[in-house]
């Protein structure tokens, strides 16, 4: 899995060199960014579109798995064409068309089942997997293809392969340090009733690795100083371990221990991803305020 994750990184970087002359933004040439990120979450989401779906079923809700990864892909494809001057005009409002599209296709199939039956069950949990997934890996491809320019039309941010590495590194390394921290240390329950194994010293220990990990990446993004990626990885790091703890509430909800037995020691690919994803809107928010 790292060496894949790895190799689709190491594309991602290369190809937007590859592509310096193929987009220009302000008379800067960027090149295309994303395209190994791009072809990731085209990987990973319809595959966690399903085990999502799996975990809705406990409660009646029946999304339809197909047009909730469609859906997913279309937002994913809006934020990799946020990068294109040409699409920044439709973006908003094609934004919008999404949503509402996939709520609008979920009713028409209902409708064309002849069933009225648990229609609202359909199209909430079609539009819910849809934003839960697809919503929310946005963030994560925006980051990567964000562009930022002053007032003197330089370059003040642009969004880099390292940058969303360092999201990645920055929730997982959390979970290794809250993990063995929890082990070591762990004698005080944070949640008890909805996640037994973590303790407060487990999440004290997770977020000191992810500071350590933020101070450690900051001379490779040239927009954090080290205070401000120490903060940066704290609050990312933190932000994550509450990703985890929603998915533990959902599997809690439809009373099974992991989302799925695709990863063996894992689970599923949403045990994988929950963390990251809740993460990508706080870092693009944090990445934005700076």
């Amino acid at each position: 899995m790292l060496a894949g994750l790895f190799v689709l990184l190491w594309f991602d970087h290369a190809s937007q060199q590859w592509t310096l002359s193929y987009n220009v933004v302000n008379g800067h040439a960027v090149g295309i960014g994303g395209i190994g990120i791009l072809i990731l979450l085209m990987g990973i989401l319809p595959l966690a579109t399903y085990e999502l779906a799996n975990l809705f079923a406990a409660e009646k809700i029946r999304p339809y798995r197909t047009v909730a990864s469609v859906g997913s892909a279309l937002l994913i494809l809006h934020a990799f064409g946020t990068q294109f001057d040409f699409f920044k005009p439709y973006a908003a409002s094609t934004l919008a068309f999404i949503v509402v599209f996939v709520m609008l296709l979920a009713a028409l199939l209902r409708a064309m089942d002849k069933q009225s039956q648990e229609a609202i069950h359909h199209m909430a949990g079609t539009v819910l997997a849809t934003l839960y997934l697809g919503g929310l890996a946005w963030f994560l491809m925006a980051i990567r293809v964000k562009v930022a320019f002053d007032e003197t039309n330089a370059i003040k941010f642009q969004g880099t392969t390292m940058k969303v590495l360092m999201i990645l590194l920055v929730v997982k390394f959390t979970d290794i340090g809250a993990f063995f921290g929890g082990r070591a240390l762990g004698k005080h329950k944070l949640i008890f009733w909805l996640s037994p194994g973590k303790t407060w010293e487990g999440l004290f220990c997770g977020l000191l690795t992810s500071g350590a990990v933020g101070a450690a990446l900051a001379p490779l993004i040239p927009e954090l100083t080290w205070p401000v990626a120490i903060l940066f990885g704290v609050t990312i790091g933190g932000i994550g371990q509450l990703g985890d703890l929603l998915e533990s509430l959902m599997k809690r909800d439809a009373e099974i221990k992991d989302s799925g037995k695709l990863i063996p020691g894992f689970g599923g690919i949403l045990d994988v991803i929950d963390s990251p994803l809740l993460a990508a809107p706080f870092a693009y928010l944090f990445l934005s305020l700076i």
